[in-house]
């Protein structure tokens, strides 16, 4: 069973995936491409504009990322160590930063620099 949390655009758009790893990269967290849409991608690939499912490879572990129109659903495992867990958040907190989006947790809705204060991040991005 996976854990999820949800970003919600609300009007904005969904920040291109290329503009967030960009904006990971250059505090220290990098990401690689793992699947788009169910098949194998190359680690530096780009996906179209219309993508649905992204497998998104960090030293930390995998997070998929889920598209339904102006909301993403960011997913790990259940069992997801805590460095796992970073990864997770770190992708989530960056997505709502870019696209001005709410994050939607167990915890509640939170704009991205409040998300950002109350879950943990990797060392890269404190």
């Amino acid at each position: 069973m996976g854990m999820e949390q949800t970003v919600s655009f609300a009007g904005n758009s969904v920040p291109a995936y290329g503009a967030v790893c960009d904006f990971l990269g250059q505090r220290g967290f990098a990401l690689q491409m793992g699947m788009i849409d169910g098949q194998l991608a190359f680690p530096d690939e780009l996906p179209h504009d219309d993508w649905l499912e992204l497998r998104l490879r960090t030293s930390q572990g995998m997070v998929t990322v889920r598209r339904e129109g102006q909301r993403l659903t960011f997913v790990t495992w259940g069992n997801a160590d805590a460095a796992a867990r970073q990864a997770w958040n770190a992708l989530t907190w960056a997505f709502a930063e870019l696209g001005d989006g709410r994050v939607e947790s167990p915890e509640g809705s939170f704009d991205a620099a409040t998300y950002r204060k109350r879950v943990e991040l990797p060392e890269a991005l404190r």
